[in-house]
């Protein structure tokens, strides 16, 4: 899947309402707290709609980050560093 924005909200997908409506309405919320403009969101909300159920949750997963993402990233570098 590819991203239609090149950005990311921070939103934690796993635990919400599972109802498309409400995972939109949850990316779009938090899109703009973030201050995206309103093509952005739109082009990410038409993505989500173009396919079925698991198009609309891996467009909002690549679209979306949360705390343990970035922990991965620390994560990653912290074994490269000791295999060395």
């Amino acid at each position: 899947m590819t991203q239609v924005v090149n950005k990311k909200v921070k939103l934690t997908l796993v635990g919400l309402d599972g109802n498309a409506f409400f995972l939109m309405g949850a990316f779009q919320r938090q899109a703009r707290i973030e201050g995206w403009e309103k093509e952005e969101i739109a082009k990410v909300l038409e993505e989500c709609q173009k396919s079925n159920y698991d198009h609309l949750v891996c467009t909002l997963a690549d679209h979306c980050y949360d705390d343990l993402d970035s922990d991965m990233d620390n994560y990653d570098d912290y074994d490269e560093e000791e295999e060395e």
